[in-house]
């Protein structure tokens, strides 16, 4: 039973080579599969060509161009979005990216946990831990997301209660675990909306179908973390008990 029971947890560490290359850090899945279909990458000390042969990231020995690739350790990084900006590591069209911000050399290769869309700004994570990260964004474990909205009119209780309810939308149903206000004026509102799930652009599209306009949104906190005094353009790495308080 022991030795089936290890066999299986062997099996379960081996994974292909390209997506090897992107859990040690290196370079994301697509762009491994060139550096391997070209030959540069070996496991130990062969030629490997194959970008969906298996490998135990653990035991085998990878190096590309020569060069050994190790596992990096685990960096997981908090940034203050800038409206402006594109969640992706590079744009056809040619638009400023959150890699353009988060230009560390210092840093491993990291990946978005989630994203914000171009006009949104606030709290955005990073990382090279894929557990973690699939662990805040997995729709079944409800991690709360909380951003403060301005909008083009004074927010009321009906408003309110529609956002709780929700609307439909190209399939999807989009609504507001709960809404705050925070400050209303005669001619427009910054609001609170919290959120347990995160659809595309799911806040600007659910006030588009109640044809309210979004000014700007930013996303002050994502479960216990908070955006706190960080600076537009900002980042830091968190600490050991912020990473634990997310479920690391």
């Amino acid at each position: 039973m022991h030795s089936d029971q290890a066999g299986r947890g062997e099996q379960r560490a081996r994974i292909s080579l390209a997506r090897a290359l992107s859990k040690l850090g290196f370079t994301s899945r697509s762009q491994a599969r060139p550096l391997i279909t070209s030959g540069r990458v070996t496991v130990n000390d062969g030629v490997v060509k194959d970008p969906d042969q298996r490998i135990d990231i653990e035991r085998d020995r990878v190096a590309v161009d020569g060069q050994s690739v190790a596992l990096e350790s685990y960096v997981y990084v908090m940034m203050n979005k800038p409206p402006g900006v594109v969640t992706t590591r590079s744009d056809e069209r040619g638009r400023a990216t959150v890699f353009d911000v988060l230009a560390d050399p210092a840093l491993p290769y990291l990946t978005p946990v989630g994203r914000l869309d171009k006009e949104s700004a606030g709290l955005l994570l990073f990382t090279n831990d894929t557990r973690w990260a699939n662990g805040i964004t997995a729709p079944e474990k409800h991690v709360d997301k909380i951003y403060h909205v301005h909008i083009d009119q004074p927010i009321n209780m009906e408003l309110i209660e529609r956002m709780k309810a929700g609307v439909e939308d190209k399939g999807e149903r989009l609504h507001a675990k709960s809404v705050e206000p925070l400050d209303v004026t005669d001619t427009d509102s910054w609001i609170e909306v919290v959120l347990d799930e995160g659809k595309n652009r799911h806040i600007r599209r659910m006030l588009a179908a109640m044809n309210v306009n979004v000014l700007e949104l930013v996303r002050v906190a994502i479960g216990s973390l908070r955006l706190g005094k960080l600076k537009p353009g900002e980042y830091r790495k968190l600490t050991v008990a912020e990473v634990k308080a997310l479920g690391g």
